[in-house]
């Protein structure tokens, strides 16, 4: 499909700098497989959904990923360089996004300041380079000293990383350090919503997916099938696949609660239907057309233009559907992005 089919405009006043408060008061918009537009706020959910659904949660942790440093060569040359790192390759290898990279060659030191360096080791075939970090510590302290919040572009364009995000842009679920961009959806839970849906029988799962810098990155081919999606490290484990398949079982809905843990679903769900455990790698691309096999709903913030996740919402629910959804949102004042309101996608069965 063109590109240009999920483009839309959207107002920079509609960009939330900070979430709501508290988290569990954004707004809902209820898409149905009709079609319908239901306004709500998130704390409403348990009315939205049914005993026996489950929501499936991501509880991957964001690292502060994002380094500023002075390049230094065995000549004495420098250049400022910035680093977002994006996926781990060993305990002490990072493959990571650079800004400045025309000045950054393989074997170049970069010091990131709080006795924080690393060697460039290899300029891999999108641009990104491979960072072997220098010490013993684990590279989690490293950045702990010397790192920040990775906040998204269209925020940090507009204002500086504080220390209010090193908690707004983590989700109550966060626990397994890996993640360079938070699962955004999960960022409206409360503990009082999360008691609330327990006592409405709705369950709730966990899984771990680190997502990736890539996520921001645009979309610059003009046909879909010429997009490559970067790889992210996920995994399902067998006592989660297990309880996963016995609420469908039972006639309940596998509700993902964001994109990046339907991503891994439909990762690790075969063509029968059956979700099976997964460790490992996922770059799954979906665009219309595509038949999801794992789950049946998703909850999930508003996305942006011509990107991969207005494109998967758009697989599930239908191109005109969103396209309908958004500017309904926009023109009712939704805030949209990391910080912004939530959508509650249900398809017909």
């Amino acid at each position: 499909m063109l590109v240009d089919q999920f483009d839309f405009t959207l107002p920079s006043e509609c960009i939330a700098l900070r979430p709501a408060a508290p988290r569990d008061a954004a707004r809902l918009l209820r898409v149905g497989g009709d079609g319908s537009l239901r306004d709500h706020i998130v704390r409403e959910l348990p009315q939205l959904l049914r005993a026996d659904d489950c929501l499936v949660f991501n509880d991957t942790r964001v690292i502060p990923a994002q380094l500023e440093g002075v390049r230094r060569t065995f000549k004495g040359g420098e250049a400022r360089i910035g680093a977002t790192l994006h996926k781990r390759i060993d305990l002490r290898c990072w493959q990571a996004f650079i800004r400045n990279a025309k000045r950054l060659v393989p074997g170049d030191r970069v010091d990131f300041g709080q006795n924080v360096s690393a060697i460039a080791q290899q300029r891999l075939p999108d641009g990104s380079f491979i960072l072997r970090f220098d010490g013993d510590e684990p590279v989690e302290i490293l950045l702990e000293r010397a790192g920040r919040m990775p906040l998204p572009p269209y925020i940090a364009g507009k204002r500086a990383a504080d220390a209010r995000d090193a908690q707004d842009y983590q989700t109550m679920f966060a626990q397994k350090d890996g993640a360079v961009a938070a699962p955004t959806a999960a960022l409206h839970f409360t503990q009082d919503l999360v008691d609330t849906l327990a006592a409405a029988h709705i369950g709730a799962e966990r899984l771990t997916l680190h997502v990736g810098a890539g996520t921001f990155l645009p979309v610059k081919a003009e046909d879909t099938a010429a997009h490559v999606m970067h790889a992210e490290w996920g995994a399902i484990d067998a006592v989660t696949a297990d309880r996963l398949n016995a609420v469908r079982a039972r006639g309940g809905r596998v509700i993902a609660v964001g994109t990046t843990s339907l991503r891994l679903i439909e990762s690790a769900t075969g063509e029968d239907g059956i979700i099976r455990p997964f460790a490992g790698d996922t770059a799954i691309f979906i665009t219309p057309g595509y038949r999801f096999r794992g789950i049946d709903g998703l909850m999930t913030n508003f996305h942006l233009p011509r990107s991969t996740l207005f494109m998967l919402v758009s697989a599930l629910m239908g191109l005109e559907t969103m396209q309908a959804a958004y500017a309904h949102a926009i023109g009712a004042g939704y805030r949209f992005y990391s910080y912004g309101d939530a959508s509650l996608l249900l398809p017909q069965s």
